[in-house]
């Protein structure tokens, strides 16, 4: 098997229970080098248990884990991840350069200093004290540090939480640069316009099992409507009427139309309204398919009981 068709990450069948909830229920999951995958889920859906397990921190109770097929308990596994998770509890009197050296002690062959501090942006930030930093800056600190050891794999928990635009668009230009390098990344994130821009592969989860895997293309297919916005005086009970219109909406001078054929709308549109200015067609998003999706789980799980 070629080299880079092997897993650097590995749940097969993972199950683990916490007393009578079970948290990860036969999950099937891996991630391939140089490859971005973005793990959504609603609140409770098992994103955090599955990088726990993968990251060795939980034991799982059945199937399969393994980073670059060994145990996650095996230190050669672990020497070549990076993780930043959602909480980081660092000294706040050593200042920044002093963590990314201290950090960097642990791994045999670390990015400088240097490397690290441009990739997150904290060139100006090294001399000073961890604890005077602002949420934001810690977290692209905390970044920084995740790099120290040239990792081949790279765990990411909500990492743009706090930032400023610009802090998360360089962060977000940092992620590409490593994927473009062949680092793999899991990226867990509530911000859905981040998985949408970043991700190679989205994975959606609920109740610790798989809804649905893919492209943020193939995701987007799954919700057929598409959105119809314009300036327009037409009354939005009559549009309403028309063929091939699911949802009508108006806000002020704005119509808000949902429709599953939207060519056709479209040109009924521009014949009915000669005025019609500031007309958008927008195909659904990844946040609209995410809401879809466990919508649609949640409605399945109703029926059945």
């Amino acid at each position: 098997m070629n080299a880079s068709n092997t897993p650097v990450a590995l749940l097969q069948g993972a199950i683990k229970r916490y007393g009578k909830l079970t948290a990860v229920d036969g999950l099937d999951l891996s991630l391939r080098p140089g490859e971005l995958l973005a793990l959504l889920g609603p609140n409770g859906a098992g994103k955090s248990t599955s990088v726990a397990l993968l990251l060795g921190l939980v034991q799982v109770d059945s199937g399969r884990v393994e980073l670059f097929g060994q145990s996650p308990q095996q230190i050669d596994a672990r020497r070549r991840i990076g993780v930043m998770l959602q909480e980081a509890r660092l000294p706040p009197s050593l200042r920044v350069g002093e963590l990314l050296r201290l950090t960097s002690s642990y791994y045999p062959n670390p990015r400088s200093e240097a490397e690290c501090a441009e990739l997150a942006g904290i060139g100006d930030l090294l001399k000073r004290p961890y604890g005077k930093l602002s949420g934001g800056q810690q977290r692209r600190v905390q970044f920084a540090l995740a790099l120290c050891g040239r990792p081949e794999l790279l765990f990411l928990d909500e990492p743009t939480v706090g930032m400023d635009i610009e802090a998360r668009q360089k962060l977000w230009a940092a992620m590409r640069l490593l994927v473009a390098e062949g680092c793999a990344v899991v990226l867990t994130t509530h911000y859905l316009e981040e998985a949408e821009a970043l991700a190679q592969r989205v994975v959606v989860i609920d109740k610790g099992r798989v809804l649905t895997e893919g492209s943020v293309d193939q995701l987007r297919a799954k919700v057929a409507v598409t959105r119809i916005r314009c300036c327009s005086d037409l009354d939005e009970h009559a549009v309403e009427q028309w063929s091939h219109v699911d949802e009508v909406r108006r806000d002020g001078a704005q119509l808000h139309i949902a429709s599953r054929e939207p060519e056709s709308v479209v040109r009924r549109l521009l014949q009915a309204d000669l005025a019609l200015t500031e007309l958008e067609v927008r195909r659904a998003g990844l946040a609209e398919a995410f809401t879809h999706l466990t919508r649609r789980d949640e409605a399945v799980e109703q029926e059945a009981a």
